[in-house]
């Protein structure tokens, strides 16, 4: 490699941030169409079918060589990572935000990296060791990423900025897409807890199915297939009228083609190469940057007060999401000292290796070994 590359790590950790700007714009996005009478149902159909066309050419001509054969048993946990990461993670989190706001929907997802963390450690994909300041800087980061996470829900506080006067938010339409006034909240709330229960499920699951199935844009499209098919069968029973069918603006079209290339196609093959490399947690640890910037956005662009709740929130935030990957940055430290010290001894390398290698999936080292470096292009 030339001296112009940029290291995996460094990769990872841009691609993430990349992310997090992507999926923030999508909340405000979303909040649009739904103000505009775009269907709830129509909507994630659209967006899967764009980011189905996006994804597809790529993953038939880059994984040709590298994919295995689709068996039933392929088949049947794609339906299953479909019915989970997308279907029941899309709808919840439509029915929440329309019920809530675009701040609230992303401040409530901060939840995600604790239940994500939990799932992992449950299923052994991640490790947690207590006597080592790597586990417990893990925990701790996760706590006070839920903690900044709760602060930012439960407490405003006072203003401590204000970025539109009184008088001209009644001139300006795009602010009408701020909180949902009238709307059931506490319904919001349970829509959006089942979201990121979903969508941690989602993260962990795909790690041991990317071990045997290696062709990550291919898992993606796979999954925004059947996507489309269960959104069309749910469609089939709760949407008859043809009109929610048409688009009817061009803001309608944008806010479609935004969720569809950028908030899926996009987003989803970043994602899934993160969780390739990075591990599940690593993905889900980042969630909380997406709510500085839904916060600056909804400021600009929902003309969105900041509250003082908001700052401590993120201050906390920012301290856990620190914490969590120094964890992380140690762990593989550990692990690689315990390879270096442990290779001598040849007659009992057998145990220490698997234990050694179950350590290191953290950023230095690929989580899922059968990756291959082309395809991180």
């Amino acid at each position: 490699m030339g001296g112009f590359a940029i290291s995996e790590k460094m990769q990872l950790h841009l691609a993430m941030l990349a992310l997090q700007f992507g999926y923030a714009g999508f909340h405000v996005v979303s909040r649009a169409a739904l103000n505009m009478g775009i269907s709830k149902i129509v909507f994630p159909v659209y967006r899967n079918i764009l980011a189905l066309l996006l994804l597809l050419p790529f993953a038939y001509f880059l994984e040709k060589k590298e994919r295995p054969p689709l068996t039933w048993s392929y088949t049947l946990q794609f339906f299953l990572l479909a019915v989970i990461g997308i279907t029941a993670n899309q709808g919840f989190y439509l029915l929440g935000l329309d019920h809530t706001s675009p701040t609230f929907a992303s401040a409530i997802q901060n939840s995600v990296p604790a239940i994500t963390f939990l799932m992992a450690v449950m299923l052994r994909i991640e490790t947690v060791r207590f006597n080592r300041k790597d586990g417990i800087a893990k925990v701790c980061g996760t706590l006070l990423c839920v903690a900044g996470a709760s602060v930012i829900t439960l407490y405003k506080g006072p203003t401590i900025y204000s970025p539109i006067p009184p008088l001209q938010r009644t001139s300006t339409p795009v602010l009408l897409l701020g909180d949902a006034k009238g709307k059931n909240w506490t319904l919001g709330c349970i829509f959006l807890i089942g979201h990121c229960l979903s969508w941690a499920a989602w993260l962990v699951l795909q790690a041991p199915i990317l071990k045997k199935y290696p062709a990550r844009l291919s898992v993606t499209s796979y999954q925004c297939f059947f996507g489309v098919i269960q959104f069309l069968i749910i469609a089939a029973f709760c949407e008859r009228d043809p009109q929610a069918w048409l688009v009817h603006s061009a803001a309608e079209l944008f806010s479609v083609f935004y969720a569809g290339v950028v908030a899926s196609g996009i987003a989803f093959a970043v994602q899934i190469w993160c969780i390739d490399r990075g591990g599940p947690v690593f993905v889900a640890v980042y969630q909380p940057v997406q709510t500085l910037v839904v916060a600056i956005m909804a400021s600009v662009a929902l003309g969105e007060e900041f509250y003082l709740g908001g700052i401590i929130g993120a201050v906390l935030i920012i301290a856990g999401l620190y914490f969590v990957l120094w964890g992380k940055n140690e762990e593989s430290k550990f692990a690689k000292a315990a390879v270096v010290i442990q290779s001598p001894a040849d007659h009992i390398n057998n145990t220490s290796t698997r234990t050694a290698s179950h350590i290191s999936s953290s950023l230095a080292q690929p989580l899922l070994a059968h990756s291959t470096d082309q395809t991180a292009a």
